[in-house]
């Protein structure tokens, strides 16, 4: 960066096996910033030689504790400010986006403008949406209205005095890391601002049903994690999500199955009726949305699978706090970075 707002920046790129997609990624970001750390967890794929190779600082990860991108983040942000002290802000990055040109300096500048805000956020684009229904069906979870929301995901600006003070993330939260950091940012009376610009390409690289569901079911775990550490405050963050879960995914069907035998099977008719309307209501709110046809019904379907998956996720969650067991990252990607 160039520019007075953006000299005081150090970018924090964390990945696992992304291969090519953190080839791309590191190239993206060494355009725009000259401060870089490169965190893995435990590649085998060549990515930190690949880093050290092009010039950013290269952190890897010790094998002997749980791999987790809210660690990583963490050990990337304390390399970061040793090596530059003084650095004023931190950009975030997974290792499966590219950052675009101008973002450094956009973010800099709303933090600049806005003392209230700790964080800033922007637009996130699938980079090839075409290539499935799966990587469309991510490009469509991006978009977001612009202003001040409740949490920004793992690519985000930030000021260094907030994340030192918030102690960064927790490191034992394996997914919805960044929806749980957000929190503890809220609470200290920090804003997140999203702002209409874009800030990163993201390659979520999903071609298939099995990798979908699977990701899928690491949501379900977040959505427990994160409800179990902060659902019984005011918020009530994430638990209205895992009731939805535990209804239509297990106590519904359990309900209409059960029932089935004294009502001739009209209990079950009724419960595929429930599942319809709950389509054509998810339906109704993409078309609002103003997405085409298509993108609307795929939603729709898929939002309605999805409890199914995420239903399981919750139950590992449990299964895995009730056995006092570590919680390990669910990886969805055939080389991909959680």
């Amino acid at each position: 960066m160039t520019s007075e707002s953006g000299q005081n920046i150090a970018v924090v790129v964390i990945g696992r096996n992304e291969g090519e997609r953190l080839k791309s990624c590191l190239r993206s970001v060494l355009q725009c910033a000259t401060r870089v750390v490169y965190v893995d967890s435990g590649s085998v794929d060549g990515s930190p030689e690949y880093a050290a190779s092009v010039g950013c600082r290269v952190v890897l990860l010790d094998p002997v504790q749980p791999f987790s991108a809210a660690r990583a983040r963490n050990e990337g942000f304390a390399a970061a400010v040793e090596r530059w002290p003084n650095v004023g802000l931190i950009q975030f990055l997974d290792g499966d986006c590219d950052l675009m040109p101008e973002w450094l300096e956009q973010g800099a500048d709303a933090l600049k403008e806005r003392g209230d805000v700790g964080i800033v956020c922007g637009n996130v684009r699938e980079v090839h949406p075409e290539a499935s229904i799966y990587n469309r069906l991510c490009d469509l979870e991006w978009q977001h209205v612009p202003g001040d929301i409740l949490t920004s995901g793992g690519r985000f600006l930030i000021r260094t005095e907030i994340f030192q003070a918030t102690g960064g993330f927790r490191a034992d939260v394996i997914a919805a890391e960044d929806d749980e950091f957000c929190i503890r940012v809220r609470r200290r009376g920090w804003k997140i601002l999203k702002l209409d610009a874009e800030m990163a390409l993201h390659d979520a690289a999903m071609m298939h049903f099995s990798q979908w569901w699977c990701r899928s079911r690491r949501t379900g775990h977040a959505y427990a994690q994160v409800a179990a550490l902060h659902g019984k405050n005011e918020e009530r963050y994430f638990v209205h999500d895992c009731r939805k879960i535990w209804f239509w995914a297990l106590w519904l069907p359990l309900a209409a199955l059960c029932l089935a035998p004294f009502t001739r099977g009209i209990s079950l008719a009724v419960l595929l009726f429930a599942y319809v309307l709950q389509f054509a209501r998810i339906y109704k709110y993409g078309r609002g949305q103003g997405w085409q046809r298509g993108d609307a019904l795929v939603y729709s379907l898929f939002t309605v699978i999805f409890k199914f998956p995420a239903l399981l996720g919750l139950l590992e969650y449990h299964w895995r706090q009730g056995r006092g067991d570590d919680l390990k990252i669910i990886e969805y990607k055939g080389s991909g970075p959680r």
